[in-house]
């Protein structure tokens, strides 16, 4: 049992870290919650969910006072996202959960083979 706290723990100080970089944190929290812990996925997803709450609020708060937030463009941003994840929540309840993890798998390579194979922004510009 000392052992499952402490990969719970590790998992999300991983998760924490790479969110924070920008490197997708909840893709490892999802990952570890249903191949470690054995969680069903539609709830492992949820849990990232209630995870990535918190950390977007602070992040709201840092880039409002460095003046990196366009209030407008995130309130349009928010009202056409919030009724497709509205949709997105309905498909993935409705789905088998085993194809919904596949479809998660397949997401997660998908994105990764992207950022492996496209210029950083520094290196566009050359």
């Amino acid at each position: 049992m000392e052992h499952a706290l402490l990969w719970s723990i590790l998992a999300a100080l991983a998760s924490g870290v790479l969110g924070a970089m920008g490197m997708g944190g909840g893709g490892v929290l999802v990952i570890y919650l249903t191949l470690a812990l054995s969680t069903e996925q539609l709830e492992a997803q949820g849990i990232n969910l209630l995870f990535f709450l918190p950390c977007a609020v602070i992040s709201l708060i840092i880039n409002h006072k460095r003046k990196l937030v366009d209030f407008k463009t995130a309130i349009l941003i928010a009202a056409t996202g919030l009724p497709a994840t509205m949709l997105g929540i309905w498909i993935a309840g409705e789905m088998n959960t085993k194809w919904l993890g596949w479809v998660f798998a397949a997401f997660l390579i998908v994105v990764g083979l992207k950022e492996l194979f496209s210029k950083s922004p520094a290196n566009a510009q050359k």
